[in-house]
């Protein structure tokens, strides 16, 4: 037997429960991980709320890394012993043990830690779609990113600097202010002001080609007032609720916007993408980069405490469970 978080009605951060479960058996492909460190990620609050609908009961968490302890039929590119992680469905990671398809695995080098890895693959990996491939950034680019002092917004700050960008962010206080400007925003707006406006000034009137949204509803529009003619909105978050349904012929008013929801799983489903996107991810931390800040840590048991905090905007950098 192991334990593992579960849901059993969707909801508030109450419904999730530590029980105890079988230990699963890894089918063909598959290996069983024993977990060292667990990834907490917005992505887990829409499950675990019906946002976004999964059959229940189930156990939430997309992200982890620990070590093989069995392989499945079939395995041949791991062994028992191997250090790994993931940022990956199926769900589940929520558990002391659980079993993953292998080729959603990746070896995690020996000089980055299980917690590094656990808060760093799916913020990081998230960074390198948006930045190199979403939207590639260039020398010289303006970019708008939100909760720069977040998971993801602490990589994209950094990376995006180190991509030769001047980068704004946009923060809910002052702390979280001088937090993303320590790891490479230029500027940092509050989230109160009219951050149209204050592009405006900043850009002398150019505004931005690219704004990296992971808010949603209460953002999208100044958002898109936010772009110069031709620029592109990346929407790929929904912290404050999904974007309501949007006419189009806005986005040619506002200058023939480009518009797109992208979701990592897309851009790694192809196991190809996803070991050139780890790689790309582990050199720039490995080199010093990109510094990845686990800011917080809960025990696995406590995972409703750590969604409290993380919804109520009390995080920053990542956080991360142990189980």
């Amino acid at each position: 037997m192991t334990h593992a978080i579960r849901v059993h009605a969707v909801g508030g951060p109450e419904v999730m429960v530590w029980e105890q479960v079988p230990t699963p058996d890894p089918g063909p492909g598959q290996v069983l991980i024993k977990h060292a460190a667990v990834g907490l990620n917005f992505i887990d609050v829409y499950f675990r709320s019906g946002l976004y609908k999964t059959p229940l009961p189930m156990t939430p968490g997309m992200e982890g890394a620990g070590t093989i302890i069995r392989l499945g039929p079939g395995v041949t590119e791991f062994s028992e012993g191997d250090r790994v992680a993931y940022s990956s469905a199926p769900l589940g990671a929520y558990a002391e043990r659980r079993v993953m398809p292998a080729d959603r695995l990746v070896h995690l080098p020996p000089d980055i830690s299980f917690e590094a890895a656990a808060g760093m693959m799916m913020t990081g990996l998230t960074a390198q779609y948006l930045l190199k491939r979403t939207y590639k950034v260039m020398p010289g680019d303006t970019v708008l990113i939100y909760a720069a002092a977040g998971g993801v917004g602490l990589v994209m700050c950094q990376w995006a600097k180190h991509l030769g960008a001047n980068v704004i962010g946009v923060v809910s206080n002052e702390a979280k202010a001088a937090l993303a400007k320590l790891h490479g925003a230029d500027h940092v707006l509050l989230a109160h002001e009219d951050l149209p406006a204050r592009v405006r000034e900043i850009t002398s009137g150019a505004m931005v080609p690219v704004v990296y949204d992971s808010i949603g509803r209460d953002t999208f529009t100044a958002s898109l007032d936010c772009l110069a003619p031709l620029g592109t909105m990346v929407s790929f978050g929904n912290a404050s609720g999904p974007v309501p349904p949007v006419d189009l012929s806005v986005l040619a008013a506002k200058g023939s916007l480009f518009l797109t929801r992208p979701s990592l799983n897309t851009y790694v489903a192809k196991r190809p993408a996803l070991l050139a996107a780890a790689a790309d991810l582990f050199a720039v931390v490995q080199s010093g980069i990109v510094k990845i800040e686990v800011d917080q840590t809960f025990p696995l048991r406590d995972a409703a405490e750590a969604h409290r905090a993380l919804e109520s905007r009390k995080t920053t950098g990542s956080t991360v469970l142990i189980p």
